[in-house]
């Protein structure tokens, strides 16, 4: 049996891509949310799955959440005779013994880099469904007002215009530019 495996992540929330990617799946186990915890298809997957099986899954990011989740679950697969198949790193977990070093670093690379965009994206729309504000805070309309008059005026430094103000030559640039 080829089984496929998808859930929501940040760039592809209605999971199309994965599904588009999962062509010849007789089974595609659907998460309904992309965090870490109660992922109840996969455990429904991992409980379906027979010797013999496949798992294709579009990269290694759809299914696990961290370096030792993925270990956790190749350990699994090859306990159960289980072939994992990542399509977009094109390799199975039969695979990794033949691997060089280099690759297996660059895909471990980009899995991690997954995980981080997944989470802050995860972090954020949970402080904005709190109310709070995303991003570093604004300058005080009264402190970029300050900045701009003594960098016109001519008579200070950008170092003087920091001390005063608090704002740095790259914030007072950029304040600069929107007014040209």
């Amino acid at each position: 049996m080829i089984y496929g495996y998808i859930r929501p992540f940040y760039n592809d929330e209605n999971m199309q891509i994965q599904k588009d990617m999962l062509q010849g799946c007789e089974v595609i186990f659907e998460e309904k949310h992309g965090g870490p915890k109660k992922r109840v298809e996969l455990e429904n997957l991992l409980i379906e799955m027979q010797a013999g099986d496949i798992i294709r899954v579009s990269r290694f990011f759809s299914i696990a959440d961290s370096k030792k989740h993925l270990v956790e679950l190749l350990a699994i697969c090859k306990r159960d005779d289980v072939k994992m198949e990542f399509i977009q790193e094109k390799v199975t977990n039969m695979d990794f013994l033949n691997m060089d070093l280099e690759t297996i670093l660059k895909h471990f690379t980009s899995f991690q880099s997954d995980i981080i965009k997944q989470s802050t994206i995860i972090g954020m729309a949970e402080a904005k469904a709190k109310g709070k504000s995303i991003g570093r805070p604004k300058k005080s309309d009264d402190n970029v007002k300050k900045a701009i008059d003594m960098y016109q005026s001519g008579k200070f430094t950008l170092l003087d215009i920091k001390n005063e103000t608090g704002i740095s030559k790259s914030t007072l640039y950029r304040y600069l530019e929107s007014l040209e």
